[in-house]
């Protein structure tokens, strides 16, 4: 006995046969939910995950860091530098004070109180948006 080469014919269901969709709600909106264990509490506890957030604000905090301190290395080891490969910096004056002693002794300070002021709002920043990660709900 072989096999009917031909496609099994679907019947249509009579209109009266369909089943009716339900829609199944439940009178409890506010159903008992697994308690949210917060960040912070990881934090506390030392949890493995808490060790993570902090490794990662630490990270962060020592790359801006790391950043700041070697921009101040370029400009304090690079001013000699410049006036060693251009010598007639040397010669400059700048109200009766030569150039190199203007720009080491005085003009570097308000330079170094900016970066230190942009420094400090950038760790601020970086703080801000690790709790905002810690305490998100």
């Amino acid at each position: 006995m072989s096999p009917d080469p031909r496609p099994a014919r679907r019947v249509p269901l009579a209109r009266h046969d369909t089943a009716r969709r339900v829609t199944v709600t439940s009178p409890r909106t506010a159903a008992a939910r697994r308690p949210r264990y917060p960040a912070t509490r990881e934090i506390d506890e030392q949890t493995h995950l808490g060790e993570v957030y902090m490794r990662s604000l630490l990270r962060t905090q020592f790359r801006l860091a790391l950043f700041v301190c070697t921009v101040l290395a370029c400009v304090v080891c690079g001013l000699p530098l410049l006036f060693l490969a251009i010598p007639e910096l040397r010669e400059v004056d700048l109200l009766g004070i030569p150039l190199p002693w203007a720009v080491l002794a005085g003009l570097i300070y308000p330079a170094f109180v900016v970066g230190a002021w942009l420094y400090v709002r950038q760790a601020e920043r970086n703080e801000r948006h690790f709790a905002d990660l810690v305490e998100r709900p």
